[in-house]
């Protein structure tokens, strides 16, 4: 490659949504012996720079035989799923009218902000690992997978559960749930 053509994969906005994406999987993976106050508290000050900096991504075709590799395990899932439930308690159901299922339903659909949160974390998780392995290729196939997810999938989850967090953060009446300003 010319050493004047700077690669798509390092772009400014490129490595700042890398760097929101690594905050977001850190904290969650991270979550386990969080109170639901600071875990809410947190996870409502990271999913508007995730999506932020998801929306900013470029748009790029992969015109190679590109298949994502998944980083993510079952397992992996599983844990960050049920460490996030645990958290969330009674908490972590909510009603949600944005889902496909909707469309086939007078009624909303009943969601979990853990799953919501595991499915953005095990998208985004794919994508870090790609960039931690170094190569180009996988980085710029990874970056249109995810930009395409975004669109078409996480995006959505992340404002629908963002929306069950704030009105959990700011609607209780527990004594125990304070949040700081």
């Amino acid at each position: 490659m010319d050493k004047d053509i700077k690669s798509p994969v390092y772009e400014h906005r490129v490595i700042e949504f890398v760097t929101v994406a690594v905050e977001y999987c850190t904290y969650l993976e991270q979550a386990e012996d969080k109170q639901r106050h600071e875990f809410i508290d947190t996870t409502l000050k990271i999913l508007p720079l995730l999506y932020l900096k998801g929306a900013l991504l470029p748009q790029y075709e992969i015109f190679s035989d590109f298949s994502p590799v998944d980083y993510v395990t079952e397992e992996n899932y599983d844990i960050i799923r049920n460490n996030i439930a645990f958290i969330m308690g009674e908490s972590d159901d909510y009603l949600d009218v944005f889902v496909e299922d909707m469309k086939y339903s007078d009624t909303p659909i009943l969601s979990t902000v853990s799953e919501n949160l595991a499915d953005i974390y095990q998208d985004i998780k794919n994508f870090v690992c790609a960039y931690k392995d170094g190569n180009e290729e996988s980085m710029m196939g990874a970056l249109s997978v995810c930009k395409d997810n975004f669109k078409n999938y996480w995006g959505q989850k992340l404002t629908n559960v963002m929306r069950a967090l704030h009105e959990t953060c700011y609607s209780v009446q527990d004594d125990d749930m304070t949040f700081e300003e």
